[in-house]
């Protein structure tokens, strides 16, 4: 399991209540598994609609099943933005 840095923007931050936090994974599916348990309710929702940057890298169409972790490493949760 790597222990990794996951970090909210925008609709994410404000149904998390926290601009970050710890979580442990093998993958991001596990690693977001582990947000659902621990956020039920609007974060789920949000999630849907988010995009992921593991390690400053987009994870764009890949299962996230197959996205690995890293020790140390740093998962951002970016919903939609409006505007440019």
């Amino acid at each position: 399991m790597a222990k990794v840095t996951v970090r909210y923007w925008a609709a994410a931050k404000a149904a998390a209540g926290t601009a970050q936090e710890p979580y442990e994974g093998r993958t991001l599916a596990e690693a977001l598994d582990a947000v659902r348990e621990k956020h039920p309710g609007e974060l789920v929702r949000v999630l849907q609609r988010c995009s992921f940057l593991i390690d400053g890298d987009p994870v764009g169409t890949r299962g996230h099943e197959t996205v690995r972790l890293t020790e140390g490493g740093t998962v951002e949760v970016l919903p939609p933005f409006a505007g440019g």
